[in-house]
């Protein structure tokens, strides 16, 4: 049987290996290609996938889904979801606050997510998650915290200046305060951690940003939603954006967040 997590945790020397070769913005950031998913592919996100790709490509049979190249198939029970740097920009301009998502599902959907695993590059913090076996983080297990029902600190993602105007007025006497960080599975995983209070996504959220550390926050018996692509559960694990993402402590904050987003 595969071991997963030696299997995430050799990508992630694969990916340092890139960041070694490209270390500059000058060398991270020129745009080589559009992917998949619709975002300009710069050339660290193509060195990482690349990587990454023929890392992935030694489990036997297993199909890829990945943010630049799409779905790549395979004749095995699994399905490998990957975002090779959660936090693009972040990266391309040397601020460390970017991520590895790897999520391992048994079938097509959220609900068949057995392994997710979240590796911060900016402070080397190592987040994972196994189906009914709970949640860690630098492999000892979270502790008890959890996010306040009373959202004290929000977490907003991808942020257009134009759309954190448009709703960031609506979180008034929602949130106390607003945080925006740069990378989706992060700040999932800082919800799960209860480091954050909520999280919420302004334009719709994709599979590969968030299969791995939803993983994380479903373990911790917190509440995460695709509100305009329900069930949650049944989302497809592909590069495909159809909702935007709601998360925290409980359905009713889920409900209260995504209520302000709509208004």
């Amino acid at each position: 049987m595969t071991d997963w997590l030696a299997v995430c945790r050799e990508a992630v020397v694969d990916v340092r290996g890139v960041l070694v070769d490209l270390p500059t913005r000058r060398e991270r950031e020129p745009v080589v290609g559009d992917g998949v998913g619709g975002d300009e592919t710069t050339a660290v996100d193509a060195a990482a996938e690349r990587v990454i790709l023929e890392r992935l490509r030694a489990v036997d049979g297993a199909t890829i889904v990945s943010e630049e190249v799409g779905e790549l198939p395979g004749e095995g029970p699994w399905r490998v979801v990957v975002d090779p740097i959660d936090g693009s920009l972040n990266a391309k301009r040397g601020i460390p606050f970017f991520s590895l998502s790897i999520a391992v599902a048994e079938g097509e959907t959220m609900d068949d997510v057995v392994f997710g695993y979240v590796y911060d590059f900016g402070t080397g913090e190592e987040w994972t998650a196994e189906r009914g076996a709970g949640t860690r983080l630098n492999g000892h297990e979270l502790d008890d915290l959890r996010p306040k029902e009373e959202i004290e600190i929000l977490s907003f993602e991808a942020t257009l200046t134009s759309s954190v105007a448009e709703k960031a007025a609506a979180m008034v006497g929602l949130a106390y305060r607003l945080r925006i960080m740069g990378s989706l599975a992060l700040s999932l995983c800082h919800l799960a951690a209860g480091r954050v209070d909520a999280v919420c996504s302004l334009k719709a959220a994709r599979a590969v940003d968030i299969a791995a550390a939803q993983l994380l926050v479903r373990e911790r018996g917190l509440a995460i939603d695709l509100p305009e692509a329900p069930p949650f559960g049944a989302a497809p694990l592909d590069v495909e954006g159809r909702s935007r993402v709601v998360a925290g402590a409980t359905p009713q904050v889920c409900a209260e967040l995504f209520a302000a987003l709509s208004a």
